[in-house]
């Protein structure tokens, strides 16, 4: 009982950054659960149990059931900040191993990139027809806000699975760094190194057998969803200043794309410690940036009751007037919200996406500026 009733009153500060420790809350259940990676696992069950029974019990609406009892500082879209530096993170990362996909044929595999920082990637291998033809890779960012997610949830798994299939290209899936663990700019750090890593087998000598094998190094395309829109960006912005060498970037996709100007800059901000303020090119892009794009063409997904939908079509607009040289779509999907394509992999307009998005790939359609 003592051992109890110590837990459930555990009082421990996690001041932002260099935080590991912070609450993670279920949106849909409104159950709350404490994450100590001090403890044992026999300890956090008995503390996870108590902290239940305290919130069930608490009978008093005018007394906050957060365990530290103290006031919001800050509130965003995907996590609450207490005054003492504690976050409350909405959305808890669900991570399953790789599988061979029966429906697609499509294996994959983890691959480490760095042990420090720890980054590493799921790839992605379509079913081999012509052992001597070499395959499109494209670069693939995962969406979350820059705070959850992960390259190894099971609807990304599922969701790559298919697209590799369509459009009979290898991915490579990088796991980058988040925040709270790891605050912005590590999400464009480690993907820029998961862009280099890819770039290592151009010579056939990689560590990778799959791309040293099957990938064929001037057909690479780099895209993501959401946050990974953004990051996708900025690292073709990279590529056009800096090159990579032995690696021809052909095209950029962003679906539903995450940029400056909405509700959600504040939160991006403070994720970011290190901003340059609302004008940040990272978060809102320059046309000199823009002007310079390391990529032939580039498609950009939107959808209608996405509440990111104008700032897709603020960069679609805003590419055209940059002077950039290269030849850009955008696609709009009725009646549909934010990545609606990774929750329902078989709706109509899900699966006229990926075939859009392989097509491109592919390159069946004529893009003209």
């Amino acid at each position: 009982m003592f051992l109890c009733r110590s837990l459930c009153h555990f009082n421990v500060r996690f001041p932002f950054p260099g935080h590991s420790h912070y609450l993670i809350s279920s949106k849909k259940q409104e159950i709350h659960t404490l994450y100590y990676s001090a403890l044992s696992p026999s300890l956090q069950n008995i503390s996870l149990q108590c902290f239940a029974r305290s919130l069930s019990s608490n009978k008093d609406p005018s007394r906050p059931t957060d365990p530290f009892n103290n006031k919001i500082a800050h509130e965003f879209r995907f996590f609450k900040v207490y005054e003492d530096g504690t976050l409350q993170m909405f959305n808890p990362i669900h991570k399953v191993p790789p599988f061979n996909d029966p429906v697609t044929g499509v294996n994959s595999k983890d691959v480490l990139i760095s042990s420090q920082p720890s980054i590493s990637a799921r790839v992605f291998l379509p079913f081999i027809h012509d052992p001597t033809r070499k395959l499109p890779l494209l670069f693939h960012i995962h969406g979350g806000g820059f705070c959850f997610e992960s390259a190894f949830s099971l609807p990304h798994q599922k969701y790559l699975s298919t697209l590799a299939a369509e459009a009979n290209a290898i991915v490579v899936s990088v796991e980058y760094g988040l925040f709270p663990d790891r605050p912005i700019p590590a999400c464009y750090e480690d993907s820029w190194a998961g862009l280099q890593w890819v770039a290592t087998h151009v010579n056939g000598d990689g560590p990778e057998s799959w791309l040293n094998e099957h990938a064929d190094f001037e057909q690479v395309f780099v895209g993501g969803d959401s946050a990974g829109g953004n990051i996708s960006h900025n690292l073709v912005v990279r590529i056009g200043s800096m090159g990579l060498p032995g690696v021809k970037v052909v095209g950029m996709v962003l679906v539903h794309p995450y940029f400056g100007g909405t509700d959600d800059d504040k939160m991006w901000l403070y994720m970011c410690p290190s901003n340059d303020g609302l004008d940040d090119p990272r978060l809102k892009p320059s046309a000199e940036d823009l002007a310079k794009l390391g990529c032939d063409k580039i498609l950009v997904f939107v959808s209608e009751k996405d509440h990111l939908r104008a700032v897709g079509q603020w960069y679609y607009d805003e590419l055209k007037r940059s002077g950039w040289k290269g030849n850009v779509e955008i696609v709009e999907n009725k009646d549909e919200g934010h990545c609606f394509h990774i929750d329902n992999l078989t709706s109509e307009n899900s699966v006229a996406l990926i075939k859009r998005f392989a097509s491109f790939i592919k390159d069946e359609h004529n893009y003209i500026r």
